[in-house]
């Protein structure tokens, strides 16, 4: 037996009572009753020694991304993290797994997941020491205002306990087994910063009772921890949620589509957050909704005259029905790839420049649609655009990709021609270029990374799963984009443009 283990435990002036049912309840439930021994005449109080144990924790044990349920019952109600071994344990009455963990195993320090309160067992009495801080601030990272505000000037690398270097925010995500279409919209949106800052500010005392809005505030807050004990998070608390939310639709052990889980994500999110109709009415809504001037026309008996250099045109002489729709992210789409090449272009790969494929949206280009006639006009720009470059479809028979590659400026994307928002001359039409979802494989067997561009130091990194790397930027060219965010300049101020 170890010197700490052989040393005298104090006794405790109360006795933990806990429920012995199997559904133990939560702490904030009942007040577990205290029972007062007298004390014997003449005999001085015993001391309570706060640090008794506390050198056998073990903090390169210690993982709390994973779901806070019990190792044991599964169960989620008033559940302990053991400091010593890591796992998680429910209650810490006598009759609990957190007890007779402690009595087999002769673990002592533990730790309430939710309340952060520690407690030496079997004594059950409580630890208030400072030395336990970084392991609270680990478990609930927590950030001000003014630290919040220094996020995108932050140069700093720093250390964790491996003594690896990493940048907050700049983190690996793990890859449980088929979830890299998550991990790339997550990187995305946590260097979005008013996604950023809204949930790293309003924690899980915000008024929502929404499990996904907390546990995506709880991984933004993780992901840009200063003091983490290791540099790289798991999102599976998340994970196991977004599975719950979408009725399966979503799993971690299933490739999907990133567009279509982004498209669902941020309309759950708004939903969640009290969102509405109005482009105001959550935080989500205010950085990407924009809005969009479709006009229909009926084609009626096809006509060449309707046809000019292989795009149609509107019959002036017919109805045209205008409706504006607002939209969360701008669908762009690629040229067809050509069908047959000869043993000289078997090797070139089709490309397209990004303001050819933007002509879709300058209000004069028109597209058959089951046999209507569409054009589009954006008639108000977001803060923060969204384009998805359409690179699969399907036919009678397969899913076909469109492997062509897209040209695109990093920073100064004009995109003046394709809007008559009327707040343009204010605020600005030029964008830059945040961060680059690309695909790569197959239509059927695709895996998906991301570039994204420090705001600091206008230094790119590539992301995929869990491996984090410097970047240049000529290299993003050459991927296969497919999702794009687009960060707006604001107008001029004293000769220099500012982000929004």
């Amino acid at each position: 037996m170890s010197e700490v283990n052989q040393r005298k435990r104090p006794k405790s002036n109360s006795i933990d009572v806990e429920p012995t049912s199997k559904k133990p309840r939560l702490e904030s439930e009942a007040k577990e009753p205290e029972v007062v021994v007298a004390e014997p005449l003449n005999e001085p109080e015993p001391e309570v020694s706060n640090d008794l144990y506390l050198d056998t924790v073990n903090r390169q044990f210690l993982d709390f991304d994973f779901e806070k349920l019990c190792s044991v019952s599964l169960s989620n109600l008033n559940v302990y993290a053991c400091l010593v071994c890591g796992k998680y344990y429910q209650g810490r009455g006598k009759s609990s797994h957190a007890y007779f963990h402690s009595i087999h195993e002769d673990h002592h320090v533990f730790i309430n997941l939710s309340t952060l309160k520690v407690y030496v067992l079997p004594d059950g009495y409580e630890v208030k020491n400072n030395s336990l801080n970084d392991i609270k601030y680990v478990l609930r990272p927590t950030f001000t205002r003014e630290e919040v505000a220094k996020l995108d000037s932050n140069t700093k690398y720093h250390y964790d306990l491996h003594n690896k270097k990493y940048l907050p925010g700049f983190v690996g995500l793990n890859n449980i087994k088929a979830n890299d279409y998550v991990n790339v919209i997550i990187q995305a949106l946590i260097h979005i910063p008013p996604i950023r800052n809204y949930f790293m500010l309003n924690t899980t005392e915000s008024n929502t009772s929404s499990q996904l809005v907390e546990r995506f505030g709880a991984l933004v807050r993780k992901m840009w921890n200063p003091r983490a004990f290791k540099g790289q998070v798991s999102p599976h608390e998340l994970l196991q949620e977004v599975s719950n939310a979408s009725d399966k639709r979503f799993k971690l052990t299933e490739q999907s589509d990133p567009i279509e889980f982004m498209s669902w994500f941020l309309n759950t999110l708004h939903k969640d957050l009290g969102g509405t109709r109005k482009r105001t009415s959550s935080i989500v809504y205010k950085t990407f909704q924009g809005e969009v001037k479709v006009e229909t026309q009926s084609i009626g008996v096809k006509e060449e005259q309707n046809i000019h250099e292989d795009h149609w045109l509107f019959d002036a002489d017919r109805e045209v029905k205008t409706i504006q729709s607002p939209f969360m992210f701008l669908a762009l789409d690629l040229p067809p790839a050509p069908l047959y090449q000869d043993e000289m272009e078997q090797n070139i790969i089709p490309q397209v420049p990004l303001v050819t494929i933007l002509n879709k949206y300058n209000g004069r280009q028109a597209q058959e649609i089951k046999g209507e006639l569409k054009r589009y006009h954006i008639t108000r720009l977001p803060n923060y655009l969204i384009f998805h470059i359409k690179r699969f479809a399907k036919n009678n028979w397969a899913k076909e990709k469109n492997p062509t590659i897209v040209n695109f400026p990093i920073k100064g994307v004009d995109l003046s021609e394709f809007t008559d928002d009327p707040s343009v001359e204010k605020v600005g039409s030029q964008y830059d270029l945040l961060a680059n979802i690309s695909e790569e494989g197959t239509a059927t067997s695709a895996t998906y990374k991301i570039h994204v561009r420090n705001r600091a130091t206008d230094q790119w990194f590539q992301i995929q799963d869990l491996l984090v790397e410097e970047i240049l930027p000529q290299m993003i060219f050459l991927s296969e984009s497919y999702i794009q965010i687009w960060e707006r300049r604001r107008a001029p101020v004293n000769g220099k443009a500012k982000a929004p």
